[in-house]
């Protein structure tokens, strides 16, 4: 069986990277999951910039952010109505302040998605015991999100908290529907993506994007099955540091640039998105540490591959030809598949000269394959799962880096 993407799950294939924004009330206490009580009195960033965030995003090439709107504390970055638990009762900007619109300004003025991460489990609100009362209430925070802010590019739904509970998925997926039906669905309700199945930022091989279930939490191996099989591309979801809200004591687990090249090999270049979760610091802006961290690694993966050698594709007996237009070195290639009518390709296997230099199972939007330096003036490919047609694109390049760096 295939199914057939949508545009819109082709564009948010083909952009393929976004960061991550924890940022809330547990920032400012030191906690990662707080219990839904703390003093709303210690959300106090003192030099909040989301121009920062944002310009921080366009410069490590990420094409979207997605900020932790509500977390499962329930403490919302936005004036909701729906509750006092909110930076409406903090002494930011006395009171007055709305870091989700804020941030949204920043995101159009810098051309970048935005997206909003929305808990389902909610540790403040009273109603959360009833199902009935909850559903509405969460619609209602929903609906502000979705009609205050412009379009919105992702609506991010964890499921850690929600092991066993059921919410009214219908009614959520009506109201996005109807405001913000061009963004992507986060994991639960009607997705439109899904969530990798760990925190590491890791994809696998094969990397397939039809599936019949999704995982919902790190906290439970079970999976929740679909109404029927679904295009779902997975979104690779990991934190720069060893926790997601930025803490002031865990500056030596910020991971290497050599780590992050190694989950960027391992998640955008088998084929799957890459959220990676920089967190605004107790200023309100990204830490510098991260920053310099961030943009070291990214500059890096841009360097790489800033001379693409482009090659023909013809289809010959027993696979494709690869022809560049002169012999060239080369140490990565880059393959596409045309997923206009699905994911088909199931394995491929890169040679020449008879030397085997590169195998693998499934393409999708992107497979970056790295080894050792070789001079080619013709490559085949063999596939199998998938016609030549199914073979969109084939670059080379050369990067002075061997081997993808080990995690």
């Amino acid at each position: 069986m295939t199914a057939i993407p949508t545009p819109g799950q082709l564009a948010w294939q083909q952009d393929g990277f976004g960061l991550f924004l924890h940022f809330g009330i547990n920032t400012f206490n030191g906690e990662e999951w707080s219990d839904g009580f703390l003093d709303p009195a210690t959300f106090d960033p003192t030099e909040l910039d989301t121009d920062q965030w944002a310009e921080t995003a366009v410069a490590a090439g990420a094409k979207y952010v997605v900020l932790t709107a509500k977390h499962h504390d329930g403490f919302c970055l936005w004036p909701s109505s729906t509750t006092d638990y909110s930076v409406a009762s903090s002494p930011w900007q006395d009171g007055k302040g709305d870091v989700v619109a804020e941030l949204s300004r920043a995101c159009r003025t810098a051309g970048l998605g935005l997206g909003l991460y929305l808990s389902p489990w909610d540790r403040n609100a009273d109603c959360y015991d009833d199902p009935a009362a909850y559903d509405a209430f969460y619609l209602r925070q929903l609906t502000e999100l979705c009609t205050r802010y412009g379009p919105l590019y992702e609506l991010w739904f964890d499921g850690a908290g929600s092991e066993g509970r059921t919410y009214d998925w219908d009614a959520v997926m009506a109201v996005i529907d109807k405001h913000q039906p061009d963004a992507m669905v986060f994991n639960m309700g009607r997705p439109t993506i899904r969530w990798v199945g760990n925190e590491d930022g890791l994809a696998e091989d094969p990397c397939w994007y039809l599936t019949e279930s999704t995982g919902i939490s790190v906290y439970d191996d079970g999976q929740a099955a679909l109404d029927s099989a679904r295009y779902l591309p997975p979104e690779c979801d990991v934190p720069i540091r060893a926790n997601w809200f930025w803490q002031p004591d865990d500056l030596h687990t910020l991971k290497s640039t050599d780590h992050l090249l190694g989950i960027w090999y391992r998640s955008v270049g088998l084929g799957a998105g890459l959220l990676l979760n920089v967190p605004p610091d107790r200023r309100g802006r990204i830490d510098d540490a991260d920053r310099t961290r961030l943009l070291d690694f990214t500059d890096e993966a841009a360097r790489r591959f800033a001379e693409p050698i482009p090659a023909t594709l013809t289809t010959i007996d027993g696979g494709i030809q690869v022809s560049f237009a002169e012999s060239v070195r080369i140490d990565h290639l880059e393959l596409r598949e045309d997923l206009t009518a699905g994911q088909h390709i199931m394995r491929h296997e890169v040679v020449t000269d008879g030397q085997l230099i590169a195998v693998g199972q499934t393409v999708g939007v992107r497979r970056i394959h790295a080894f050792d330096p070789v001079t080619v003036r013709e490559l085949r490919i063999r596939l199998a799962g998938g016609s030549a047609a199914a073979l969109a694109a084939v670059t080379g390049y050369f990067t002075g880096k061997s081997a993808a760096p080990g995690l």
